[in-house]
């Protein structure tokens, strides 16, 4: 069950093409005051220099807007907006791996209520992901369960297709356990997962 609309949730959009850039709109024009358009960019480095003052809740990326070379460090230029969920727009093949950067997608061809309902639903999931982080310093189970897999040596991937989460999600965590912990190396939050009985030592040999 969905949770009731929340009213004026500041929405931004990166797409090249103009007629996708108008039909998004359209489509959220029609959800009412639920999405209040706050930019719409061609691309992400005139997002970027806008983004601290527009502070977007959702954001609509096409994923295509970012040179190959840098589709895996698609979050890098998220970081200044740690609450906003990020949404990718498709209309082509995109490597499953890259969309798992995402909280979620919508397809050119789903229908307008499909395309809101998908929209909320990342909302929904940022804002447990933020919450779950917690603003104390001791680490959540999912936090833990994260470190656990960091000690033994999984990478960002991995961690997500094991946990059936997103790689951005996944890169959230690993801040929130460097912020909590003080520890920045893989070797340092290793020592503190095996300190704090997290894992033996056979689990990382």
């Amino acid at each position: 069950m969905n949770s009731s609309p929340k009213k004026g949730r500041k929405t931004a959009i990166i797409e090249p093409s103009a007629i996708i850039a108008a039909g998004l709109k359209a489509v959220l024009a029609e959800a009412g005051n639920e999405f209040e358009i706050c930019g719409i960019f061609d691309d992400p480095a005139h997002f970027a220099e806008r983004a601290p003052l527009l502070q977007p809740d959702l954001v609509l990326v096409d994923p295509v807007v970012f040179d190959f070379q840098k589709r895996a460090t698609v979050h890098s230029y998220f970081e200044h907006l740690p609450q906003a969920a990020f949404v990718a727009i498709v209309y082509g093949f995109i490597d499953p791996e890259i969309l798992q950067q995402y909280h979620g997608c919508v397809h050119i061809y789903d229908d307008s209520r499909k395309i809101v309902r998908k929209l909320r639903q990342a909302l929904d999931d940022r804002t447990r992901e933020t919450e779950s982080s917690g603003e104390g310093y001791e680490l959540t189970d999912r936090e833990s369960e994260i470190l656990v897999s960091v000690a033994k040596g999984m990478t960002n991937k991995e961690i997500a297709d094991a946990h059936h989460i997103s790689v951005h999600t996944v890169i959230s965590h690993r801040k929130n356990i460097t912020r909590k912990t003080g520890i920045k190396t893989v070797s340092g939050l290793t020592v503190y997962a095996l300190l704090n009985n997290l894992i033996d030592q056979s689990d990382i040999e």
